[in-house]
């Protein structure tokens, strides 16, 4: 069997094979392509019989790419593996613990040669899952992004604007983020009229516009600390910024939503997903994600608790 470690990077991998006694048989660069994947597949056939291409295994830290997908429509063994695992795998090799491309393919090689029962290998998934893995984790990744917007702005209100965070419980939702798109600073907030803040609310579909009207107000009203004028105008052009920011990711979340649910529902075990209680579209995506569709990736129903229990599921609902 050969063993092969691949640290890649955006242009190039580093290359390492080894044997089953752990020597190194070669090493090298490719760069990333068609051209790259071509001179691994010559390097591995210096080695083994082309027959034999079940015998090579493969340790990357990614499961997602052509270059991946490309390793194992050549029939070989790939095991996908966490950055961390190598980090600390290094970490008992070498007493300093050094980084390098050449250094991360070997332990990438070690690894998969000693501890492949230990590893998860990039599953068979059918272009269907793969495609519903590629929409609910952009979908995921947006809305990770808009809470990290979400709390910039919290941050900068509670610097010079504290009564607007009394006034909105969430930052994100389009009534609060057109209210501050038109009043981003507490002096033009404390002229916003009844009328302005109950048309922001209907546009949100707030049920009992007027009366949340005069709460809003009210908050906004509220007496509280205030920076210097120059400093103020700074922080309001921060608001609007943010405020432009969420207002286009909440866009995209609900267009890549439709993606997801569209994608989801092509599938078919996605009536099986949804049978299970409290799972709809978008969490039954996720889930069919981090799961896959492989018929060989779980021996038993066991296995595939473990990997649950091992923060697959978790991982969806995040």
């Amino acid at each position: 069997m050969l063993f092969v470690g691949d640290d890649w990077a955006e242009d190039h991998h580093d290359i390492e094979v080894q044997d089953e006694t752990g020597r190194r048989l070669a090493k090298a660069r490719f760069t990333e392509g068609l051209a790259g994947v071509a001179q691994l597949h010559e390097l591995v056939a210096q080695h083994l019989d082309e027959d034999e291409a079940d015998q090579v295994v493969v340790g990357i830290e990614t499961d997602r790419g052509p270059w991946v997908l490309a390793l194992i429509a050549a029939g070989y063994r790939v095991f996908a593996i966490n950055p961390l695992q190598v980090a600390r795998y290094r970490e008992r090799q070498s007493v300093s613990g050094a980084k390098s491309d050449a250094a991360d393919a070997h332990a990438l090689a070690d690894m998969v040669r000693t501890d492949s029962h230990q590893l998860r290998s990039v599953a068979g998934d059918s272009d269907q899952a793969e495609a519903v893995k590629v929409v609910a984790r952009a979908h995921k990744s947006l809305i990770w992004e808009r809470t990290r917007h979400a709390q910039r702005l919290r941050n900068v209100l509670r610097e010079f604007f504290p009564a607007a965070l009394q006034a909105f419980d969430d930052l994100t939702a389009a009534d609060a983020l057109e209210l501050l798109a038109k009043a981003p600073d507490p002096d033009a907030a404390a002229r916003l009229t009844i009328a302005q803040i109950s048309a922001a609310l209907k546009h949100a579909h707030r049920h009992h516009a007027s009366d949340k009207a005069r709460v809003i107000r009210a908050a906004l009203r509220t007496e509280q600390l205030r920076q210097p004028a120059a400093v103020t105008t700074a922080y309001a052009a921060t608001v609007r910024a943010q405020v432009a920011v969420i207002g286009t990711l909440n866009a995209q979340i609900k267009t890549m939503g439709a993606q997801v649910e569209a994608h989801f529902g092509q599938h078919p075990d996605a009536e099986i997903y949804l049978s299970q209680p409290g799972m709809g579209p978008i969490l039954g995506a996720r889930v069919l994600a981090e799961f896959g569709d492989d018929d060989h990736r779980y021996a038993d129903a066991r296995s595939r608790k473990n990997c649950e229990d091992h923060g697959v599921s978790s991982q969806a609902v995040a």
